[in-house]
């Protein structure tokens, strides 16, 4: 909402437009962990982005298998979709057929998909592995069937289970890493994303920007999904820099943006925690603090023209929310009374409104005088 409001405000425009572009813009944050809620709303907004100094969320192994799959109920002839999802979990289709396959569809100008229902394809294939083709290619169409008819999130959720379990994937998780450890936080990832799935299906939801639960239009699993052959696409363009940061504070240094959000300002994140163990403050944690304050610094002077600084009051701990405290470094910033403070609630607010006028006038201008 902070990047959104700042790139229409009227400020801005008078300054011929600078400083207006997703470029512009950087998010700022202590740790790699911090980077996937806001990589999650970004998606949810259409917001081009970046992670830097750690792994994206959507650019791990096991989220980007279940969204080839998806993409490919959205759009039956993407073809790199198809090749990811025929192959994981492995179900006995070999590269020697997908080879075979993908000769044919290029010989008769077929997407994989069209080509694997094709009359023609046991004059190339023995009959078992068109069996098995054909196996996979009726999954979809009846995966694609039942996603048209689900709706809100609770079934969607449901849904997602469901079809995780039909192609087994858990199993797939575990039998292709040799630390259970590691394979558990896969499948923890693999949860957290057919949650973020299944809300963008609608119904009753918590708002945690709002503080309630509020009801939101629901959707189909298959609307939800049409979606995620854009969204997918985000993470994939190297080449487009006019995208929106996203770092952790050790890998801005040296780095300037005109608009900084500096995210999660929290006690026991920004400084990190700083009592031993037997609650004593030492002169090894002293020097420490010094360092997370250099650190703090680093991150206000990121920002060319505008600075936002936040802090969570509600943050996670484990699977856990606890009472969040704001950093002691933002009392030691001495901001005058004068600054403004933002209501999230008020500015959301504002923003819907805004967008609802646009919508609007765009009708408005649509329509025959």
């Amino acid at each position: 909402a902070r990047i959104q409001s700042l790139r229409a405000e009227g400020t801005l425009q008078a300054a011929g437009g600078q400083y207006r572009e997703w470029k512009d813009f950087c998010v700022l944050y202590r740790a790699n962990h911090m980077a996937k809620p806001f990589e999650k709303a970004f998606r949810k907004a259409n917001i081009p982005y970046k992670v830097s100094g750690g792994q994206s969320f959507f650019d791990r192994a096991e989220i980007k298998d279940l969204c080839c799959w998806l993409r490919l109920l959205a759009n039956n002839d993407d073809d790199p979709a198809f090749m990811r999802a025929v192959t994981t979990p492995k179900r006995g289709i070999g590269h020697t057929t997908l080879g075979a396959l993908g000769t044919f569809a290029s010989q008769y100008k077929l997407s994989l998909f069209e080509a694997l229902f094709s009359n023609s394809l046991g004059s190339i294939l023995p009959a078992k592995a068109v069996a098995s083709l054909h196996e996979f290619g009726r999954y979809l169409n009846d995966l694609e069937y039942r996603a048209k008819r689900t709706v809100g999130a609770e079934d969607a959720l449901v849904f997602l289970k469901d079809w995780l379990k039909e192609i087994d994937y858990e199993k797939n998780l575990y039998d292709g890493e040799d630390s259970e450890k590691i394979a558990a936080a896969k499948w923890t990832n693999v949860m957290d994303f057919c949650e973020w799935m299944a809300q963008r299906c609608g119904g009753q939801d918590d708002d945690e920007a709002v503080g309630a639960v509020i009801a939101k239009p629901t959707k189909t699993m298959l609307e939800v999904v049409q979606s995620i052959a854009l969204l997918s696409t985000l993470s994939e363009r190297e080449g487009d820099q006019n995208v929106v940061t996203l770092s952790t504070l050790h890998a801005a240094k040296g780095l300037e943006w005109p608009h900084v959000v500096l995210a999660g300002v929290n006690e026991g994140l920004l400084p990190f925690k700083m009592e031993d163990d037997n609650g004593n403050n030492t002169e090894d944690i002293a020097l420490r603090l010094q360092e997370e304050r250099r650190l703090m610094y680093v991150g206000i002077t990121r920002a060319q023209r505008t600075l936002a600084v936040n802090w969570l009051r509600r943050p996670k701990k484990g699977r856990d929310t606890i009472a969040g405290l704001p950093s002691r470094f933002i009392a030691e910033m001495a901001l005058s009374k004068e600054t403004v403070k933002e209501d999230p609630r008020e500015k959301i607010k504002a923003l819907r409104a805004e967008f609802a006028q646009r919508a609007l006038d765009a009708a408005a201008a649509q329509t025959p005088a």
